[in-house]
């Protein structure tokens, strides 16, 4: 009797186990689908200049772009914030912005690293221009960064001859 007894608590442990098992690899088989799909298997796709609407690329082509940037996106931090005054409507507001720049290719990097001085202070003139009303606005910022870019391109073209800098990227933007 006691024999039966151990016999059908072995049976009934190796059922449990292999339920257990069966769980496992039905959940390891249900994650990798997933993962395929939600990693995998998207076509590249190409803007279609006539109307703007997202196409698949053929097999071997590659999408066309006239104005196509080549090299690798670097970044380039600025050694220290920018920190400086700016005029509002009800008081003067403390502004500072730290700032990193956006590069292709190592030759660009080191030259936007040469200009350093340079670049900082053509922004620190751009942004002591800023109005403080304007800046709390995300448009604001915007308008800031735009011109900023604007101006470091300038500036970059008249030494170095070629627009080293793509963006210029707002890392940290405290106003007081």
């Amino acid at each position: 009797m006691a024999e039966e007894e151990l016999q059908m608590e072995e049976g009934g442990g190796k059922s449990k186990k292999m339920m257990i098992i069966i769980i496992v690899a039905v959940v390891l088989v249900a994650g990798g689908a997933a993962a395929f799909f939600m990693l995998g298997g998207e076509e590249p796709m190409a803007v279609d200049a006539s109307d703007g609407a997202m196409a698949p690329l053929e097999d071997g082509a590659a999408p066309a772009a006239s104005n196509a940037k080549v090299g690798t996106a670097l970044y380039v931090a600025m050694p220290r914030p920018f920190v400086f005054n700016v005029p509002g409507s009800g008081r003067d507001r403390l502004v500072q912005i730290k700032v990193q720049l956006m590069v292709r290719g190592s030759d660009n990097e080191e030259s936007a690293k040469m200009h350093i001085p340079m670049i900082e202070g053509t922004l620190l003139r751009v942004f002591s221009g800023a109005n403080a009303d304007d800046l709390v606005t995300e448009a604001g910022k915007t308008a800031l960064r735009d011109q900023s870019v604007r101006e470091v391109q300038k500036a970059m073209q008249e030494i170095v001859g070629k627009q080293v800098v793509e963006q210029v990227l707002f890392t940290g933007f405290v106003m007081q």
